[in-house]
């Protein structure tokens, strides 16, 4: 091989490592964007979310570890043969790498908590406020909206013990008032408004996976100003992994 092979080889070569790196850093935006689209994908009316969520329960550590795979394979690559462009990309697809893999090492180095095997949260869990318009017929519902009783108002009491009843010293019409002002804030959905009877129904819509959980609010009159009362419904799944409890605890700490 002449002098003149001999670079254009060297040349060439030097072009394959660089774009080894380049290509590390296509696949891990890819990932991402993949992921992403797992998990807001419901948002935008590409699935009902238990697709979404399933989607993502059975694909995200292949992704992760194939993604982490090929970025290393790409950065040791580039950096034995010296390629200071194929470094930097490989390098920063290793750092999107290394993001996408602390879900997964976290769950292997921390067990964490199982949440309660209930998805029906009340801050009245001896009689919970009942929904009236919004039924078992409301869209992709798996969860009846009964009540299913004292084993549900154990569990709930011994999980989320500080789950309770918000008194104010509000009049029962403005506390109404402003319990609707904090479900518009918090972006629900208004299905049912009854202000003779001081109750609304809602949906409310949770970030990620855009599950749907419907709510009712009630407001009753004390001595000493209003109790208001919210009941937070999960439509599918067993568990709804504290979501419930969180969403009535910002609506509390709102209010």
């Amino acid at each position: 091989m002449n002098q003149q092979q001999k670079t254009f080889a060297s040349n060439s070569g030097a072009s394959v490592y660089r774009h080894l790196g380049a290509l590390s850093l296509i696949i891990a935006i890819i990932a991402v964007g993949a992921i992403m689209l797992m998990m807001f994908g419901a948002r935008f009316g590409l699935w009902e979310p238990i697709k979404g969520f399933g989607l993502y329960r059975t694909y995200y550590g292949g992704i992760a570890k194939v993604t982490a795979g090929i970025a290393l394979a790409a950065f040791v690559i580039s950096a034995l043969q010296r390629q200071r462009h194929g470094i930097v990309f490989s390098s920063a697809a290793l750092v999107i790498a290394a993001g996408l893999l602390v879900p997964i090492i976290q769950a292997m180095i921390d067990l964490p908590l199982r949440a309660a095997p209930i998805h029906d949260i009340s801050t009245d869990i001896q009689t919970p406020p009942e929904f009236i318009v919004l039924d078992d017929t409301r869209p992709g519902a798996q969860n009846s909206l009964e009540y299913s009783g004292l084993e549900t108002a154990a569990q709930q009491a011994q999980a989320y013990p500080d789950i309770a009843p918000i008194l104010t010293d509000l009049s029962a019409q403005d506390a109404f008032a402003r319990a609707l002002e904090i479900a518009d804030d918090m972006g629900w959905t208004l299905v049912a408004q009854a202000d003779a009877d001081l109750r609304f129904e809602a949906t409310a819509r949770t970030p990620v996976f855009y599950f749907a959980d419907d709510v009712v609010v009630v407001v009753n009159a004390t001595p000493g100003g209003s109790r208001v009362d919210i009941r937070s419904v999960s439509r599918v799944g067993r568990s709804d992994q504290g979501v419930n409890a969180a969403r009535i605890r910002a609506f509390a700490a709102a209010f």
